[in-house]
């Protein structure tokens, strides 16, 4: 198997500027386990985050937006509202599919996220590892 193109690693450390949480509309799948976790943290019932923090939509459960597509738990100055137990898709970004798969899409995501191509060096492996918890 031939190594990845960022078998040098990349750099990348979350300014929570909010880019990737907000504008336009799109889908942040969560898990039972997630909505558990965001129910224990925000410490309301796991049926209250199923029923009005999360939709359905064709592949899963998706977590709401508000009418201007950013996330719900985003909030302008303060960032990620769940940052500790955001899910695994937010915890996997930028390291999806879609950014990785040829360097001009990596200068793409830097084009647009402030962290990327920034802060610490992510080493191939650690990449790897999380291109495989979810496939975007």
């Amino acid at each position: 198997m031939s190594e990845p193109w960022y078998q040098d690693g990349l750099q990348f450390e979350c300014t929570q500027c909010g880019k990737c949480c907000t504008g336009e509309p799109g889908y942040v799948w969560v898990s039972e386990a997630e909505i558990a976790a965001i129910a224990e943290f925000l410490k309301i019932d796991p049926a209250e985050v199923l029923a009005v923090h999360t939709r359905r939509a064709p592949r899963g459960r998706t977590i709401r937006e508000k009418i201007n597509g950013d996330c719900i738990y985003f909030e302008a100055g303060k960032g990620c509202t769940i940052y500790e137990v955001r899910p695994a898709q937010c915890r996997t970004w930028p390291f999806w599919e879609s950014n990785l798969r040829t360097p001009a899409d990596w200068q793409r995501t830097m084009e647009s996220c402030p962290g990327s191509g920034q802060g610490q060096l992510i080493s191939a492996e650690e990449i790897t590892a999380r291109l495989k918890v979810i496939r975007l």
